[in-house]
């Protein structure tokens, strides 16, 4: 994980400190702007009906709201109330089940609290215990979904929530790292980095907090992705196949 910055007292110092080590994050090309003002911005543009039709596609129309409810510059109460003061219930359910995600994982670690590091419950499959790998860290695997993904984690620290998903997953299930290892690394470069969301998410995908392993495919990635990597990959892709045969090879069954 990143380690800490030490910080000076007063407040300009800070920032300063913290503009020189994280550069991407500072200026008019970074993708977020702290303080309330911004995120209530952000929130008036939300639209939950595209929202609900588009938000697994890399370029649909998901909220980024994120990191501002993760730092409290905005609630999930107000983020709640202001889709249903723009759109019926029917309308706008999508996002509020998913605020409701961020809330049941907020309150298992209420309720766990450092447990949740650990698996949960028993995993539903073999899981690998291996450490996290130098090709990992740097982006490096040859495999331009994944590496990709890192670098949008380690420049921008920030991950479209499907990418997440298909990282965690191959990660976990197809190179058997730990997920815990794999966690711990991901969130410390989050800005959005909820330790809820983050770690309970990662079981979620490893079946250490959930009925089964999540895997994908080839298929759903270049679906969901507009096809961005798969077009000009040369990489022998590790997901090329159907679910059942991923399954019966990472898992030794067709039906985890």
């Amino acid at each position: 994980m990143p380690q800490p910055l030490s910080l000076a007292g007063d407040r300009a110092t800070r920032l300063a400190t913290i503009r020189a080590a994280f550069p991407q994050l500072d200026g008019p090309d970074c993708s977020f702007v702290g303080g309330r003002t911004a995120a209530m911005a952000r929130l008036a543009k939300i639209d939950p009906v595209a929202y609900d039709k588009s938000r697994n596609f890399l370029d649909g129309a998901v909220t980024r709201l994120s990191p501002y409810l993760r730092h409290g510059c905005i609630t999930l109460g107000e983020a709640r109330m202001h889709a249903l003061a723009g759109w019926s219930p029917q309308r706008a359910w999508k996002f509020i089940f998913e605020l409701a995600w961020r809330d049941f994982w907020r309150r298992v670690w209420k309720s766990l609290g450092p447990a949740i590091r650990k698996d949960v419950e028993k995993p539903k499959v073999t899981l690998g215990h291996a450490p996290l790998p130098d090709d990992i860290r740097r982006g490096e695997t040859g495999l331009p979904c994944m590496d990709a993904t890192v670098r949008s984690l380690v420049d921008e620290g920030y991950v479209h929530n499907h990418a997440r998903m298909w990282f965690a997953a191959y990660c976990v299930h197809f190179r058997k790292l730990s997920w815990r290892a794999c966690a711990d690394w991901f969130v410390g470069h989050l800005i959005d980095g909820d330790l809820a969301s983050n770690h309970l998410s990662w079981q979620w995908v490893a079946s250490t907090f959930g009925s089964k392993p999540y895997i994908f495919n080839k298929e759903n990635v270049a679906k969901y992705s507009a096809n961005r990597w798969c077009a000009t990959c040369t990489a022998d892709c590790p997901f090329d196949a159907s679910y059942p045969a991923l399954s019966k090879r990472l898992f030794g069954t067709e039906t985890p």
